[in-house]
Formats: structure tokens, sequence, C-alpha cells
């Protein structure tokens, strides 16, 4: 089985159950995508919240802490192109605030396994090309995340 994802931690405590969660949720991504024949991979930081301030502020201008941020390497139309190819390639960066993952779950009434599920298969589609700054856009970005989530049983509570 090949292995599509790279989990760093960036000042915050290594977690296990965060590496086991994290690569269940990467792997239905890659299956749900077609993608797990691949020599495709996501690298994946967990930090908290003054990290991802930083980042937020550095690479997109926004001086405040966020959840989640994704910086894909490929366009949504290069992805094909590359899924075929021997060469190893990362698909894209996705940075996660645990603290605001653990701030959102209790907001939202949902476990914390499932806010950060949420939070990966959101950036995963971030990396894909897929948005949600148009309503169609949206609608289709959030079916896929729903898709997934349903699938490893990550329902919602509200």
């Amino acid at each position: 089985m090949k292995k599509h994802i790279e989990i760093e931690y960036l000042d915050i405590e290594k977690n296990i159950e965060y590496n086991n969660l994290i690569e269940k949720v990467i792997k239905n991504c890659f299956e749900i995508e077609n993608l797990e024949n691949t020599n495709l991979y996501i690298s994946i930081i967990l930090t908290n919240l003054k990290n991802i301030k930083d980042i937020n502020n550095k690479y997109r201008n926004i001086n405040k802490e966020t959840d989640v941020i994704s910086f894909p390497m490929f366009e949504k139309e290069e992805i094909i192109k590359i899924t075929n190819t021997e060469v190893k390639h990362v698909l894209g960066d996705i940075i996660i605030s645990i603290e605001k993952v653990q701030e959102q779950a209790k907001e939202y009434g949902h476990s914390f396994e499932r806010e950060l599920a949420y939070m990966v298969v959101h950036g995963f589609y971030h990396i894909m090309g897929e948005d949600h700054v148009q309503k169609i856009d949206k609608e289709i970005m959030r079916k896929k995340e729903e898709e997934i989530l349903n699938k490893l049983n990550f329902k919602r509570n509200k």
C-alpha cells in the first residue's frame, strides 16, 4: 500500500491518535478520488493558533487565526496529468490549527474527531482545486466532503 501522507507537528505535541485519524481520512479521500494507485501525497502540518495566524498573515495577508490553510501545488486541470507518472509529487500542504479544531468542535457541537476529519477533508478538496466562493462550487465541495465524512461515520450532531 502506498503512503499518501506526511504528518508533521509544529510547536505542538505529537499525537498518534491524530495521525491514525488523519491517515484514515486521507486514505478514503484518495480512494473516492481514484488516486490510491498514484505517486501523489499530501503534507499535513498540525500546529497552534499563533503559528497558523502568522502563516495566514504571511501568505494570505490576513492577520487573524484560522482553522485550516491549504497550499495546492497544481491547478485542478494539472492533477490529471501527474496521476500516472512514476515521479512522486506532493499535491499540496495542509496546515491545521489543533486549538481551532477544539474550539470549533465545541462551537458546532461535534466531536473533536469529527471536526479534525472535516478539516482534513476540507483541506484535501482545496488542494484538489475545489473552492466554496460561488454557491454552486460550495454545493459541489460540501457534497464531496459529506460523502467522505459519512462513509467514515462522522455524522453531524446538529
